[in-house]
């Protein structure tokens, strides 16, 4: 099973409630797809070592090219500029998407690798553990993110910690997934945000389910909602200050409080059996 473990906004807690149910499975594959900001493995502390570069083809214009201005009339980014006798390429403004090249009439546009970022890999007894890494500056990270997803392997159960937000990024590593848990917390910001994700999800036809973060603070209007949608609410983890004196140390709390460990593993189980039945 493909889980994506997702936030309408930052600082809910999703990379919180991503490590401590992997750390809480027996044989996990775990993808960081936050490439623009990866953390995971703070708190998980794999060894890793660099896998592999990620790239997208660059225009490369040729003695071919008669000046027409069809890449550039076609490159909503502005990546292609043609002047008289004269055709520039911005390389941090292309999204490698080859549009240019199509549309050229005259075979004058060849394409040259750019590194963008990277991936980087390691494993323990229990997780095997990807992440990639947008090189600062670059314009797109889906492209990492697509190359990241090669690595899942079906057979497996994956947990996938998405980027915040409702972006590209997000859509492309939610593509394919098998249920999505929404990671949330009990405030007007975290009701709002929350929405926002609930109708990519639906949108995307994905099964999903809550986990309200810091579920003591704040009022009741999550559970209404989730209750109003049909949404089940997986997991409460109540406001603690411990888990953030924890977090600040890079230390997940399945391993410092009895009994959450169990509790992640019920959630595990309560996914499998929502992403069955909760169908938009």
């Amino acid at each position: 099973m493909v889980i994506a473990i997702a936030s309408g906004k930052g600082g809910t807690g999703k990379t919180t409630v991503a490590v401590n149910l992997a750390l809480s499975l027996a044989d996990v594959q775990f993808i960081d797809a936050d490439v623009e900001e990866p953390n995971a493995n703070l708190f998980l502390k794999v060894d890793l070592q660099k896998l592999e570069d990620v790239a997208i083809p660059i225009p490369q214009v040729n003695a071919n090219c008669s000046f027409c201005g069809r890449c550039a009339e076609f490159c909503q980014y502005n990546a292609i500029v043609v002047i008289p006798n004269k055709v520039i390429v911005f390389p941090e403004l292309c999204h490698g998407c080859g549009g240019c090249k199509l549309v050229c009439p005259n075979n004058a546009i060849a394409e040259q690798p750019h590194i963008i970022g990277y991936i980087e890999y390691g494993k323990t007894d229990t997780i095997e553990f990807y992440h990639g890494v947008l090189q600062p500056g670059k314009p797109s990270a889906t492209p990492i993110i697509r190359q990241l997803k090669r690595k899942i392997d079906p057979t497996r159960t994956v947990i996938i910690d998405v980027a915040p937000g409702i972006g590209c990024t997000v859509i492309e590593s939610l593509r394919g997934v098998d249920f999505c848990l929404l990671v949330t917390e009990p405030t007007p910001f975290g009701l709002y945000d929350l929405d926002l994700t609930v109708n990519v999800i639906k949108q995307l036809h994905i099964p999903c389910g809550v986990v309200i973060n810091r579920s003591t603070i704040g009022d009741d209007r999550v559970q209404r909602y989730c209750e109003a949608h049909n949404i089940p609410v997986l997991l409460e983890i109540p406001y603690d200050d411990r888990i953030a004196q924890l977090y600040s140390q890079g230390i997940p709390f399945v391993s410092q409080f009895d009994g959450w460990r169990d509790k992640f593993r019920s959630l595990f189980d309560k996914i499998n059996e929502a992403a069955h039945h909760n169908k938009w």
